[in-house]
């Protein structure tokens, strides 16, 4: 698949995000110059500090603007479209929902419309999460055994958004599959009230982690360079056997909150004491999945352990807020 990308109409919406830089940036690498979406800036993020924008096409827009999404897919020529766009914060979607069904269910039924208009569309991925799953007794969660039953406000937006991609695919053969992610991990987060950069930024200012309710709640921890790849080899062997699948993105590996914060304060020498504090307590406290239809279907498997990524996401944000420190200095000497 060497040359796969160089001729490829690639949209990423979300491109400027967490996820959305690493895979421009994986995409970039094996010779794509994909058109993106930015909705708002992210600055000090990886899309801004290693400079993707100059190697894409950048279009500034929303997802809820079916005639822009239109727009773009037809006058750029679209063939691959990954559509990684949505409000992702589990307590924000709690707190406004309606502005994160907008975003997440209205976002992906635009994208579909627009790329079902479109004869030169070849293939769509679409980001699910494995909160899409709800709650069950009996994980990990198997992408044909375990049915979508979410109830929170944000696992609901994704359990729709995955369901309404499934529907296209039966009533219009749309060329489309979904990815069914674990927590996401990595440089560049700059979504700090997330568990693993909330964790070292509070370390790395010596102030004690955060333990929310128990600390006892299980997720599966998923590097993001790991994440990007994946989705870079579902695009390349995608064909029509995989049109309306899903595939769990995921390690198989769960891990306790109170773990997490363990191995973070190990790797990153400190011993402070976590400090526990309540929170809407409207989340499923036990989630992880197995990769085993993602290996077997397109040869995906997780290459970092959680402590391999830990040593690499560490390093970065250590950086990052060494840079801030000295932006901050230079400011204040002005």
């Amino acid at each position: 698949m060497e040359n796969f990308w160089n001729n490829k109409k690639v949209f990423i919406t979300g491109a400027n995000g967490f996820l959305g830089s690493h895979l421009v940036r994986e995409l970039v690498q094996h010779g794509a110059r994909p058109v993106v979406l930015v909705y708002e800036e992210n600055p000090g993020g990886i899309f801004e500090t290693e400079g993707l924008a100059a190697q894409t096409t950048v279009v500034r827009g929303d997802v809820r603007d079916l005639k822009q999404m239109n727009e773009i897919v037809n006058s750029h020529g679209i063939d691959t479209i990954y559509h990684l766009a949505a409000q992702a914060l589990i307590d924000q979607a709690i707190d406004d929902p309606i502005a994160t069904f907008e975003a997440n269910i209205q976002g992906t039924w635009n994208i579909l419309e627009a790329a079902k208009k479109s004869p030169q569309v070849k293939r769509i991925i679409v980001a699910s999460s494995d909160k899409a799953y709800g709650m069950h007794e009996n994980l990990p969660y198997r992408e044909h055994v375990h049915h979508l039953r979410a109830g929170y406000p944000y696992e609901v937006s994704k359990t729709c958004a995955d369901l309404i991609a499934q529907s296209f695919y039966k009533a219009f053969h749309l060329p489309v599959v979904i990815t069914r992610c674990g927590n996401l991990y990595g440089p560049g987060d700059l979504k700090l009230n997330r568990l693993v950069p909330h964790t070292i930024c509070q370390l790395y200012h010596d102030r004690p982690p955060i333990i929310r309710d128990t600390g006892t709640s299980v997720r599966d921890y998923v590097y993001i360079g790991d994440v990007a790849e994946g989705y870079r080899l579902l695009a390349e062997k995608m064909d029509a056997t995989f049109y309306g699948e899903a595939f769990n993105i995921s390690t198989g590996t769960p891990l306790s909150v109170a773990e997490v914060i363990a191995m973070i304060s190990t790797e990153m020498g400190k011993d402070i004491e976590p400090q526990v504090i309540s929170t809407h307590g409207l989340e499923i406290p036990h989630q992880y999945a197995s990769y085993d239809k993602a290996k077997k279907t397109f040869g995906w498997e997780p290459k970092h352990s959680f402590v391999e990524g830990l040593k690499k996401t560490i390093q970065w944000y250590v950086a990052h807020f060494e840079h801030e420190k000295t932006k901050r200095t230079i400011a204040v000497q002005k």
